[in-house]
C-alpha cells in the first residue's frame, strides 16, 4: 500500500535501537525524509547507515537526550517543519513505589509525560498551517493494565494520555492527528536487558524467563519491531486522518479486555 507521506518530514525520538529505529526504518521506507535520535553516537550512526542503504531515504542524526532542551532545540533546527513526529524515550528503570523520592518521580514524569508535550507544543501550530500533522506517541501496555514495579512509567504514560485527548480533537479539524501506541513485550535490546536483569534475580535461565513471559502472550511468541513500525507508519499515513485519540494496544492479545 503507498501510505501517500513520500516526501514527509518526520522526525522520531529515541531511534537508534528497538521501537523507534524500526519506526524510523519504516516511515524512510514510505518516502518521508526522517531525522532520528539517539545518546550513543556510534549505534545512531550505524542506525541511520542501515536505513539510508535500506531505504534509500535523506536521514539526518541529532544526538543527545530528548529530554534535554538543547537536544529539543537541535531536533527542531534540523527539521523545523515537521509532518510527523515520533515521541519516544526511554522510562524509568523498574522499582517499586515504596522506594522512589520526589526526584526520581519528578525525573520520571519528565521522561515520559513533560517532554512529548514539550515536543507537540512546537510542532502542532506549524502541523495545523500546512493541514497536515501525525503525531504518534510510543507508551505501554501498562496504560491499561498494571505491571507491578513500573508504576512511575504507567502512571506518567497514563498522564500524557490523559493530557492528549482534548488536543486530539482540538486539531482533528486542520487534519492533524494525535494518537497513541501500546506495545506489549517486543524483541528488542530493552526486553534482553530486563530478560538478563530478571533472570539474575530469579536464579533462572534467560530462555526460562522468556518461556514463561510467552505464557501470558496468546500469540505465543515475542512482537517484532518491524510489525510495530508499520503500524506506527499506517497511523501517520494519509489515510488515516480520521483516527485521532486512540490507543493502539499491540501485545499479541496479552491484555485480555473487550475494549
Amino acid at each position: 500500500m503507498d501510505l501517500g507521506i513520500k516526501g514527509r518530514k518526520a522526525i522520531i525520538c529515541a531511534s537508534s535501537r528497538g521501537l523507534g529505529r524500526a519506526c524510523a526504518m519504516e516511515l524512510a521506507a514510505a518516502g518521508c525524509d526522517v531525522v532520528i535520535n539517539g545518546r550513543d553516537k556510534a549505534v545512531t550512526e550505524a542506525a541511520a547507515d542501515a536505513i539510508r542503504k535500506e531505504t534509500g531515504a535523506h536521514v539526518t542524526v541529532v544526538l543527545g537526550d530528548v529530554s534535554v532542551k538543547a537536544t529539543q532545540d537541535a531536533l527542531l533546527a534540523a527539521c523545523p517543519e515537521p509532518d510527523i513526529l515520533i515521541n519516544n524515550n526511554g522510562g524509568p528503570p523498574p522499582k517499586g513505589f515504596r522506594e522512589l523520592d520526589r526526584a526520581a518521580i519528578a525525573e520520571g514524569v519528565v521522561q515520559n509525560m513533560v517532554t512529548p508535550i514539550e515536543l507537540i507544543q512546537r510542532v502542532i501550530d506549524g502541523m495545523a498551517s500546512r493541514k497536515f500533522g501525525r503525531i504518534v506517541n510510543i507508551t505501554s501496555s501498562s496504560v491499561k493494565a498494571p505491571i507491578i514495579g513500573l508504576d512511575l512509567s504507567s502512571g506518567a504514560r497514563a498522564g500524557l494520555t490523559a493530557f492528549l485527548a482534548a488536543p486530539s480533537r482540538e486539531v482533528a479539524s486542520a487534519n492533524v492527528t494525535i494518537n497513541n501506541i501500546l506495545p506489549g513485550v517486543f524483541d528488542t535490546d530493552r526486553q534482553k536487558t530486563a530478560t538478563k536483569r530478571m533472570a539474575a534475580i530469579k536464579g533462572m535461565s534467560e530462555s526460562e524467563i522468556v518461556s514463561a513471559r510467552m505464557k501470558d502472550v496468546p500469540a505465543g511468541r515475542l512482537g517484532t519491531p518491524d510489525e510495530f513500525g508499520k503500524l506506527c507508519a499506517f497511523i501517520c499515513s494519509a489515510h488515516a486522518g480520521y483516527i485521532t485519540g486512540q490507543n493502539f494496544l499491540i501485545d499479541g492479545g496479552a491484555i485480555r479486555t473487550a475494549f
